[in-house]
């Protein structure tokens, strides 16, 4: 199974980049399927909750907001112990887990 790796310069992103770069490159890669369809964007990560309607001082982060405005989302906060499956997915690694 192929997962997506981080660059060196993306491990040392703060958590609040990383998350939202796993959802560009997610929106991205769903592209066909989500452009032009509202849809639930689901997150642990409370602060980007407020990714489509705050400003940012985070310059990474607020240029990938702006990338994703073309996108009809609404995101929602769930807890990560109640978001067992994406937490198990999120370790998988090249059949570690099998």
């Amino acid at each position: 199974m192929a997962y997506f790796q981080l660059t060196r310069a993306e491990r040392n992103y703060a958590v609040v980049e990383r998350k939202c770069l796993a959802i560009v490159w997610a929106i991205a890669k769903f592209y066909r399927y989500l452009y032009g369809n509202q849809f639930v964007l689901q997150t642990d990560h409370r602060p980007l909750t407020f990714l489509d309607r705050a400003k940012m001082s985070n310059a990474p982060v607020m240029r990938w907001a702006l990338a994703l405005q073309p996108f009809r989302f609404r995101t929602e906060s769930t807890k990560g112990s109640d978001n067992v499956g994406a937490d198990y997915l999120s370790r998988v690694r090249d059949g570690a887990n099998d």
